[in-house]
């Protein structure tokens, strides 16, 4: 029998806003915002037959949510290289080769020094991740490595969001003095 059942009468009243301020704080877009959450009501009443009640609803929402975010930068970006965009970077424009994009490294002439560097990025991340006290390190890994709810991880270390959050920060703080020291 599942945990958790759907009401989808009450979504609106229930997780609106909650999902307007996530998408917001994502797309930066008012109009765009509400658009994408009309979109994930829409989708969730079109797939209630897939909901298997292991997740609340809030975050069976939140992932239909996730998803259309995620269509919607698709969009913009695939509909950014269809058009050919010259941006010089100094102010004189009949300077031939002085384009910006001639600058941006291409991301399929990687070098083997680039796959050298990223390796040791790796290990440097590693390595300073097992200096941190256990339960920062767990709750860094779940958060920022491997993307998991902030509502999951507190409910599964038994946790407060602002708890959470305050175990974040001291983690990247940690991170970023370590991998100044190790790696930069």
């Amino acid at each position: 029998m599942p945990k958790h059942q759907l009401n989808p009468n009450k979504w609106i009243d229930l997780y609106s806003d909650y999902l307007f301020n996530y998408t917001i704080a994502r797309v930066n877009d008012r109009e765009m915002a509400q658009d994408l959450v009309q979109d994930t009501f829409l989708a969730g009443l079109k797939s209630m037959k897939n909901f298997k009640g292991d997740a609340s609803e809030r975050t069976w929402l939140i992932s239909i949510l996730k998803r259309k975010i995620i269509d919607y930068y698709r969009k913009i970006n695939s509909k950014k290289g269809k058009a050919e965009v010259k941006i010089a970077y100094n102010n004189d424009s009949e300077t031939e080769g002085d384009w910006l994009e001639e600058r941006v490294a291409d991301p399929f002439d990687k070098t083997a020094e680039d796959d050298l560097q990223n390796a040791e990025l790796g290990n440097a991340i590693y390595e300073c991740l097992s200096k941190l006290p256990e339960k920062q390190a767990e709750v860094f890994k779940m958060k920022t490595i491997q993307g998991i709810e902030t509502e999951v991880i507190c409910n599964e270390l038994n946790i407060t969001a602002s708890n959470l959050w305050v175990i974040i920060h001291r983690a990247r703080t940690a991170m970023a003095d370590c991998l100044k020291e190790n790696w930069f």
